[in-house]
This record gives structure tokens, sequence and C-alpha cells, in this order.
């Protein structure tokens, strides 16, 4: 059973062992806790799903703290736990708190497609979960239908509402594939709350190479046209690398993650683990390093340790979506499989 390790003086990790090649600091781990969702979103998985990991497969509780509390003296300070669904793991709330326990962490933050949300935010608000990103394509039953091939509408939007509804920071996520009214519908949330609406391009992996991009400046021509002129907003608490625009009257802001047509790998400071146990440094390429064996043959943490600073270092500049791939292997796995 892992064990909340006591704080030490001194540790023989840095930060240093979180910087890449190209001197950007990692300190950001998305954690995908599993690879089952109780959602077949059209641009994340077929309509049919995906064959399931077995479990043996799949990282328990107890590896997972391991991994975060040999990272986090390295320089890893914020944690995003992911899935699949993560609410569909049983005992996932007591995984969140026992990484918030971790020292050094200094962030979780849960990102959920809201379905389960409210049987869990009072204990998620009791455990200081601190935020949580809801992804949410529409506000309409038909739309939240098509996009996501289940019929959970009444279930996302009681999570939806709570959420707003419980003080928390709440992020509502969009990947703009429907229709304008549902673009402006959840921006209007942003008008009425204090809540960030982020539109995400889509990204051409799996399931997401089905789509045509929609790029920021469309989104945002369709913005304009129904709530006037944007503006910037000032700093937004966050990990990611959203930037944010607001309009006159609104309580909340809205953001845009453009990682294709506004590249940000500059400034990229996250790794991805899976549920099954690799350490991915870039979301378009394999690369990486596959740590679950090595937690179950005995490798000394130091070991370990050793083998995700040479992940790191080896972290690729820059994704090359659009582009022919160069030398590196292209992840050939869905979204649901690496972990959103």
């Amino acid at each position: 059973m892992w064990k909340k390790p006591e704080e030490k003086a001194e540790t023989s990790a840095s930060s240093d062992d979180m910087k890449d090649s190209y001197g950007r600091e990692i300190d950001y781990l998305r954690i995908s806790v599993t690879d089952l969702c109780n959602m077949r979103c059209v641009y994340c998985m077929p309509e049919e799903g995906v064959e399931k990991l077995p479990h043996s497969c799949i990282l328990s509780y107890d590896e997972i703290c391991r991994i975060v509390s040999l990272m986090a003296p390295m320089g890893i300070k914020k944690v995003k736990i992911t899935g699949g669904e993560p609410l569909v793991r049983k005992g996932i709330t007591g995984l969140i708190r026992d990484i918030k326990n971790i020292p050094g962490i200094e962030q979780v933050t849960l990102t959920t497609n809201g379905t389960n949300l409210k049987r869990y935010l009072d204990e998620l608000r009791d455990i200081g979960i601190d935020g949580i990103n809801i992804s949410m394509d529409s506000l309409r039953r038909e739309g939240f239908v098509r996009a996501s091939r289940t019929d959970l509408y009444d279930e996302a939007m009681e999570g939806l509402e709570a959420a707003i509804k419980s003080g928390l920071n709440v992020k509502i996520n969009c990947v703009p594939i429907l229709e304008d009214r549902d673009i402006t519908d959840l921006a209007a949330l942003a008008r009425d709350e204090d809540v960030q609406v982020r539109y995400i391009e889509i990204m051409p992996v799996g399931q997401g190479k089905n789509f045509t991009l929609r790029p920021e400046e469309d989104i945002m021509k369709t913005l304009e046209e129904k709530f006037g002129r944007a503006v910037p907003a000032g700093a937004v608490k966050g990990n990611g690398p959203a930037h944010y625009v607001s309009f006159e009257g609104f309580r909340g802001n809205i953001g845009f993650i453009s990682a294709i047509s506004h590249k940000f790998c500059s400034s990229c400071d996250r790794l991805r683990l899976t549920a099954d146990g690799h350490i991915k440094t870039c979301l378009q390429y394999e690369s990486g390093v596959f740590l679950r064996d090595m937690l179950r043959d005995g490798t000394a943490d130091e070991d370990i340790k050793k083998a995700v600073s040479r992940a790191v270092c080896e972290k690729p500049r820059c994704h090359e979506f659009g582009t022919e791939p160069d030398s590196l292997s292209p992840d050939s796995r869905l979204m649901s499989q690496i972990g959103g």
C-alpha cells in the first residue's frame, strides 16, 4: 500500500531533471486513470467503443501515487486527472486526495464529461479539488446526443449546473464540431456565470482525423457577430495553454486552445501518463518511457527517475500535425486511450 513519503530537507532530484533539451521546464502531468468512458464522442472513439485494456494492464492507484511522488521533487507541481472518463473508476476521489497530499504538488484538477459529477461534487469540494474542466459540445439535447452518441444529456446538465453553483473553479471545454448556435449558446454561459468557456481545436488523432479543423479565427468571428467586439481578458487561473478574451457584460471569459492554428509547442510544459503506464512527452508521438513494468519488476526509484529524465530530455521540439511527420513514430492510439 502506497504511503505518503516523509518530507526531506534535501533531495537528489531537482527541477533541472524536468527541463528538456529546448529549455522548457516541465511541471505539469496529465494522468489518464482509465481508458473507459460512458460516452462515445464522435472525435474520440468509434461508435462501438474500443477493446478495453485488461485490468492487470491498468496502473493501480498505488502505482500512480508512486510515480507522482517520484516526479514531484523532480519538478512536477500540477496534476490533471483525466480518462477516458475518470469518474467511472471506483475510488477516484481517494486517489485525488492522496495526490494532493504528496509534497510538492500544488494543484490537482479534473477533466470530466460531467455525467457522474453531481454524485461526487461534495466530496471533490471537501478534498479541495483546485478546478474542474467539463467537456461539453452542446447545451441542446439533440446536439449533445449527436456529438456524444449517448443520451446522458440530463445527467451531464445536472453535473454542469451543480458545478457552476458549487463556487469551484469551473471551465467548460468545447470541441466546435456542431453548429454556430452551439458555440454561442456555450459562450453565453460565460456571460451569465463566472466560468471560463474554452474552444479547443480538433486534433488529428484517431477519430479526430475525420473532421475538418475549425480554426480560432472562425470561432472568434462567430462570437463577435453575436456578442460584439472581444477584448483581451486578464489572467485566468489554470494550467493549460489557453488564452482568453471577454465581451461586454460577461461575468466569465472565453478561451481558445488552438494547437494547430496557433501552435504553442515552444511553451509546452506537460507530460501525459497513460492508464497503462506510458509517459508520453508529446501527444503526436510514441516517444517517452513505459513505466509500468519498471514499477512491477523492482526497479529502484532512482533508476525510474533517471528514465523519466531521459524521456524529458528527448521531448520533441514540436508536433507536426498537418505536415509530413519526421523520423519519430506517430502514436496510433485514440484520444480515449491516450488521455485528453
